[in-house]
Order: C-alpha cells, then sequence, then structure tokens
C-alpha cells in the first residue's frame, strides 16, 4: 500500500549504459500504483528498448516530437506533459543531458518536458567517475540544484569502463524509496490513522425484515478515498452498502447493526489519531427479534422498540488525544440541532446538512454542508460532489491537527 498509489510519473531515461536499470524502475513503480510515462532520448534507445518499458508501463514511449502515421505527424505535446506529472524522474542523468538541463537547452522531447515541468524533478547523473568529478560536470549538477531540482546522488561502485568510484546510479530500489519518502513529506496526513463509518445500520425485525434507512454510503465512502489519498491509514467501518473503495490504504471492516458498528469502533478507537462518523446509524431496535419470518397470517405484529447504542457518545465519553467528528443529517433547525449535539456528544467539530436543500442528504452525489467547531464561526459550503465535500472535510482535519 505504497504513498506512490495514483501518482503521475515522467520517467526521463537519457543515454546511459544505467539505462539497462530503467525497466527495473518502471517496474517496481507500476507495482505500487503509480502512473509511468516514459520519455526518452534517441540515444537511450541503443542500451534499453520502448517496446520493453510500454509493456511495463502500459503506456506508449514517447520519443520524439512528432510520431509519423499515415504521413499524418501527431505532436506529442510537451507542455501537457509537464503539466500532467506529479514528478519527474530524469533516470539516468548523462553528462550531455546534465548539461543540456543546466543551460536550458530544448533539441529532444526529454529536454523540453523537463522545461515545462511545473512538479518537481529528480535527477539520477550516471557516467563514468571522472566524468562525474569533472568540474564543469559537478558545476552542473549544482547549478540544477541551486534552480530547485533534486539530486539523487551517483554512488560509488564498479562503473561500466572497468574502472571503480563514484559516479554509479543509485539503485531502482533506492530511487523508488526516495520518491516514496518525497510523498510522504508532502502528504498532509502521513503516518495519520483514521476512522471512518459509513452506510446505514440494519436492525433486525426478523431474520428477513429490518429497521433502517435510506443511507447510500457515498458521503464515508469519499471520506475514506480522500484520508486515503492524502497519507492516511484508514480503517472504514461500514454498514451495508454498495460502495466502492479505490485506494489500497483503506482497510473495510463491513458490519450490520449499530451494536456491531460500536464494537467495530472501539477495537480501533484507541490507536486512533481521528474519527470521522459519517454512518446513519438507526436510532432504533427491535426490543425483541423474531427468530423465524413473521407471517401475514398471523397478523399486523406489534413492535416494542428501544434505543440503539448511542455510538458518538460512548465515543465521546472515552475521548483522550482523538479528534472525534460527526455527522448531522437534519430535516429542520439544522444549525441549532447540530450545536446541541456538537455539545452533547463532546465531539470536536461537526459535519451538518439538510434533507431541505436540494441535492443533498441520502442517494445523492452531491452534498450541502455547513462545518461547526466549538467557539468558531461556522463555515458554509455550496453544493458540491462528496468528493469535493470529502476534501473540504479533510482541509479542516489538517487544521485540526495543527491545532492540537
Amino acid at each position: 500500500m505504497s504513498i506512490l498509489h495514483d501518482k503521475r510519473i515522467l520517467l526521463g531515461i537519457s543515454g546511459s549504459i544505467a539505462a539497462y536499470k530503467t525497466p527495473t524502475i518502471a517496474r517496481l513503480l507500476v507495482k505500487a500504483g503509480a502512473k509511468v510515462q516514459v520519455v526518452m532520448t534517441d540515444a537511450a534507445k541503443g542500451f534499453v528498448t520502448p517496446l520493453t518499458l510500454s509493456t511495463l508501463t502500459d503506456l506508449e514511449v514517447l520519443t520524439s516530437f512528432t510520431q509519423e502515421d499515415n504521413d499524418n505527424a501527431v505532436w506529442n505535446n510537451h507542455v501537457s506533459l509537464g503539466l500532467w506529472a506529479d514528478v519527474m524522474l530524469v533516470a539516468p542523468a548523462s553528462a550531455n543531458t546534465l548539461a543540456k538541463m543546466a543551460t536550458a537547452a530544448a533539441d529532444n522531447l526529454l529536454l523540453a518536458t523537463y522545461l515545462s515541468a511545473k512538479c518537481p524533478v529528480f535527477f539520477a547523473p550516471a557516467m563514468d567517475l571522472d566524468m562525474h568529478k569533472h568540474p564543469a560536470n559537478q558545476d552542473n549538477i549544482n547549478r540544477l540544484v541551486a534552480n530547485g531540482n533534486i539530486l539523487i546522488p551517483a554512488t560509488s561502485g564498479p562503473l561500466a569502463s572497468g574502472l571503480e568510484g563514484e559516479g554509479r546510479m543509485e539503485e531502482p530500489e533506492q530511487i523508488v524509496a526516495i520518491l516514496e519518502d518525497y510523498f510522504k513529506s508532502k502528504s498532509p496526513l502521513s503516518g495519520k490513522k483514521i476512522v471512518i463509518t459509513a452506510g446505514p445500520t440494519y436492525e433486525p425485525i426478523d431474520p428477513v425484515r429490518f429497521i433502517g434507512n435510506h443511507s447510500s454510503g457515498k458521503m464515508g465512502y469519499a471520506l475514506a478515498n480522500a484520508a486515503a489519498q492524502q497519507g492516511a491509514d484508514v480503517i472504514l467501518i461500514s454498514g451495508p452498502t454498495a460502495g466502492n473503495i479505490t485506494h489500497p490504504n483503506v482497510s473495510v471492516v463491513a458490519v450490520t447493526t449499530a451494536a456491531q458498528m460500536l464494537a467495530a469502533c472501539m477495537d480501533v478507537y484507541t490507536n486512533t489519531d481521528a474519527l470521522i462518523m459519517a454512518a446513519a446509524v438507526a436510532d432504533f431496535q427491535p426490543t425483541e427479534k423474531a427468530q423465524q419470518k413473521i407471517k401475514k397470517q398471523a397478523g399486523i405484529p406489534s413492535l416494542s422498540l428501544a434505543p440503539t447504542p448511542d455510538i458518538l457518545s460512548k465515543l465521546g465519553e472515552g475521548k483522550k488525544n482523538q479528534i472525534l467528528i460527526g455527522f448531522a443529517l437534519e430535516t429542520q433547525d439544522a444549525l441549532a440541532n447540530a450545536q446541541k449535539k456538537l455539545a452533547s456528544k463532546n465531539l470536536d467539530a461537526i459535519v451538518v446538512n439538510s434533507l431541505a436543500d436540494d441535492g443533498a442528504g441520502f442517494g445523492h452525489d452531491t452534498n450541502k454542508i455547513s462545518f461547526l467547531q466549538t467557539n468558531k464561526e461556522a463555515v458554509h459550503y455550496t453544493l458540491k460532489s462528496k468528493q469535493e465535500v470529502a476534501l473540504d472535510v479533510m482541509d479542516h482535519l489538517k487544521t485540526m491537527f495543527d491545532e492540537s
């Protein structure tokens, strides 16, 4: 479950014998869940084939400014490539390519893409030891670092010339680890353990009937994916839904009843940094569950109801250093009712929405929320997709972590 999942990486390959390592770099990145677009110089094709790399990345390898197809030239847009990437990695970076990067030469697609890149650029030099230590080459490396590029230093070891010394490109495993460390340092929720609940709970009347609600779980699932994309380790405790999790950093615990959801929360609560209670827990349960299906012929049954466990109250009572965020779906007096819940449940914050707002609430792909915290002004949002709402909630959570 790598932090590289869903990251878009431009892999630039220049002409060096060290290019034989690039298929391993590409394979490791893809295995970690990254999308890898390879851009090669013509010289690099003499050391590793585009076919090998396109097979590993499942993307066409780009080697020139244009592609010819039935005499119709297709432009490989270096500007779009530079905007697409989350990071660019030039490995190996030969002395020739380093010099051109340092002087803004753009006589091939790799260099034009580098000059267009809006993302961080890592470069891993590879050359013989005397070339590597030459003052002109060192000046180019230092200039690139001064311009904000990130050096992956060459290591010492046996070289293609038969000599041994500094100039060997860093090993693929270490290069990938450096990229992972970079993204972890930039992920605002990296290292945080976050529990999110989602969906309805079902309280059985008999083996086939239940008391429940119309919750689809979409909001909770969007929150789980958003937290994981920002580096958190997420446990999603989900009632019965058809929701999909797309991020490998999310572990799903399936439950049905409120009692099961409470037990699942308590199992992990001690080691949790934050819990976001987005589930729509059924408020009532039958005092007795029929062991067999109730037949119509027996007449209309009389149901005696009792409250389900108040999960938020129990979590609030046991709260120590955790951040606890609740959700409130209201039909009237939304803000006033949410403020009461914020105080009575010992919450740090509450997200409130109202069924009175079109496009908000159960079943929709959109939501309209207000975010409330104790002793702070409520923050009100317009109608957005639930994915966008999840990002707004994550922004608040990050601020709460910073302030805690």
